[in-house]
């Protein structure tokens, strides 16, 4: 369904009621909208601020048409909600991003070939799904990371394997599609935001660099200290992407560097948190952008004022040891530009994305000295050196 402007104070829906769901809620109310969240958890936190929360399943069919009765467009806040909900939502409201960009990024294997269709780099990939595939698989993908096709996330659903025996555990112990990839010899990994709009334009923020540890993010430092090179290539290749996948919406890319050259990782159909920094150190943020692109406002200008250090806050922050303990905020919040988002998660679980902190100064080194004393203050492992 194509329709023109949606102004305020129109009623606005999104399906998932996390973080991202909470900032973007944030981000519409500031701009006038009303915005109802659909999401099974009862403590979401987006949920708790929402002008309504109704809680239920993401395929409950008498809430989406609730939904579809009195919101006047609806977006996501991360891919696993049923592209089957978003296309019905689709027939009665403008649905940003569409349920066919959505199916593509929920499905690794649909991911990867479509980067391969659309010739955009990516690593040499097999899709898995049986045993016997495996056995086909060339073995100039060992050593490999196998992943499953869906639901993975945060380095959830991935095993290293150094040969085809340990690929075949793996696979049974996954029970479910999966790809097959080439390990490449990293040498920094970093994602470009940008926001698409319903009359293609794009709007991208500059790549940021990303530290990961056990499989999640950890920091990410913008803008990425990498050759301006690699920074326009990445942020070419991004829209490109998008405008393949004729995108609406925020949009995170991720990529590998190795070899001197990029490969796309993966798409995220929406916000990333790597592009939480665009709060502090934009003069518009990620999640403004997609509720811009969502109601067919005019896309800002995504520019920066400030460098900045983003540093994730995980449940094992509140832990000493096994006592849970609120953490010494006021140890932080007086150093020069930091700024602490916390997501009124209800309770902290190791591993559990619980806030973050955002550091802004006039140099990126002077940005990276203030949260590493931010980190050591907290208890938190020393942030690794920049790429030279």
């Amino acid at each position: 369904m194509t329709v023109g402007r949606i102004d305020a104070p129109a009623r606005l829906a999104i399906l998932g009621g996390g973080q991202l769901g909470r900032f973007f809620v944030r981000a519409a109310q500031e701009l006038g909208y009303a915005v109802w969240v659909l999401d099974p958890d009862p403590e979401a936190p987006a949920g708790r601020i929402a002008e309504r929360h109704l809680c239920g399943a993401y395929d409950d069919e008498a809430l989406l048409a609730e939904l579809a009765a009195h919101c006047a467009a609806a977006t996501t806040e991360f891919e696993n909600v049923p592209a089957t909900s978003l296309a019905r939502l689709a027939q009665s409201m403008p649905v940003r991003p569409g349920a066919t960009a959505l199916a593509v990024c929920q499905d690794r294997i649909e991911e990867k070939s479509f980067l391969a269709r659309h010739s955009l780099p990516h690593a040499p990939f097999f899709a898995v799904r049986t045993a016997e595939d495996l056995e086909r698989a060339p073995e100039s993908l060992f050593p490999g990371i196998l992943k499953t096709a869906r639901f993975g996330y945060d380095g959830k659903g991935q095993a290293a394997v150094a040969d085809r025996q340990e690929a075949q555990a793996a696979f049974a112990r996954f029970g479910r599609d999966c790809v097959l990839e080439a390990r490449l010899a990293l040498e920094a990994e970093l994602s470009v935001v940008l926001a698409r709009g319903a009359d293609g334009r794009i709007a991208a923020f500059a790549p940021g660099l990303n530290v990961h540890r056990n499989g999640i993010l950890d920091t990410t430092f913008a803008p990425a200290p990498l050759p301006a090179t690699v920074l326009r290539e990445a942020g070419e290749i991004a829209a490109a992407l998008a405008e393949a996948l004729e995108y609406v919406g925020t949009l995170g890319v991720e990529f590998f560097y190795a070899d001197g050259r990029l490969y796309v990782n993966e798409m995220a159909p929406r916000p990333h948190n790597s592009g939480h920094h665009t709060l502090d150190a934009h003069r518009v943020c990620q999640f403004e952008q997609q509720v811009r692109a969502l109601c067919g406002l005019p896309l800002a200008v995504p520019e920066a004022h400030s460098p900045a250090v983003m540093v994730n806050l995980l449940g094992e922050a509140w832990f000493v040891g096994e006592t849970l303990r609120e953490p010494p905020w006021h140890e932080i919040l007086s150093l020069p530009g930091l700024r602490l988002h916390l997501y009124g998660k209800r309770e902290a679980r190791r591993g559990r994305k619980m806030g973050h902190f955002t550091v802004t100064a006039a140099t990126l080194t002077e940005a990276l000295a203030v949260a590493s004393e931010a980190r050591q203050r907290l208890g938190l492992p020393p942030l690794p050196p920049l790429p030279r």
